[in-house]
């Protein structure tokens, strides 16, 4: 092969290597932007509600152009079922971190408490302003219900005998039927901070008390 031949295809080798590069770069751009558009949004749904948030609120929040919103999400609604999916990863990821393995029902519970503790208002609002949303969204919202029942229902299952013979979906049910009570009404309990920072630790040991046997 001549040198001029042998440099023609490092020429081209080089060329390569540098549009993969770049691309390379792009796409990491691109996720990072997507990135900050989700938690912008989370945050402004947290303060807002999603009925009062707007596309373009969050696109200058993320200080992007509100057709790079679009870009990222076709719709409102994609973004909301974007943003819901990515904190119910958070939220199943933390429970499964603290309450995993053979964890008995009680840990779960606080654990549970603990990941919802880190985006309170968020949750606060999502729980609200449900029933107001698209059913894909809705839809989201009980698949990660799901995960969060399945971690309860098996630790309640590897308690049996040590805990009141119950329908498994009750004791789901139950428990967030009395954290949704006191998270709708946060204003009479803990107006100003945290209501499961506040009454975390005695909502999980007042519902273990309700239904064990002892």
């Amino acid at each position: 092969m001549s040198p001029a031949g042998s440099a023609h295809e490092r020429t081209e080798a080089d060329t390569k290597q540098q549009a993969q590069t770049n691309e390379n770069r792009r796409q990491m751009q691109k996720r990072q932007t997507r990135t900050r558009i989700i938690e912008t949004a989370l945050k402004l749904f947290a303060q807002n509600g999603f009925a009062r948030t707007s596309t373009l609120a969050v696109a200058k929040e993320s200080e992007v152009s509100h057709g790079t919103i679009f870009a990222h999400f076709k719709t409102q609604d994609e973004l909301i079922i974007a943003v819901i999916g990515e904190f119910g990863d958070r939220i199943n990821k933390r429970l499964h971190e603290l309450a995993g393995g053979r964890s008995r029902l009680r840990e779960v519970l606080k654990s549970h408490l603990d990941g919802l503790a880190e985006f309170e208002d968020f949750y606060i609002r999502l729980v609200t302003e449900i029933r107001l949303l698209p059913v894909e969204v809705r839809n989201t919202f009980t698949m990660i219900q799901s995960t969060v029942s399945f971690h309860i229902s098996q630790a309640y299952e590897r308690e049996e005998g040590h805990l009141k013979k119950l329908p498994v979906h009750m004791v789901f049910n139950g428990w967030m039927g009395l954290i949704h009570y006191y998270l709708g009404n946060n204003d009479l309990f803990s107006p100003g901070q945290s209501v499961l920072g506040r009454y975390g630790e005695e909502l999980a040991e007042y519902y273990i008390n309700l239904i064990s046997r002892d």
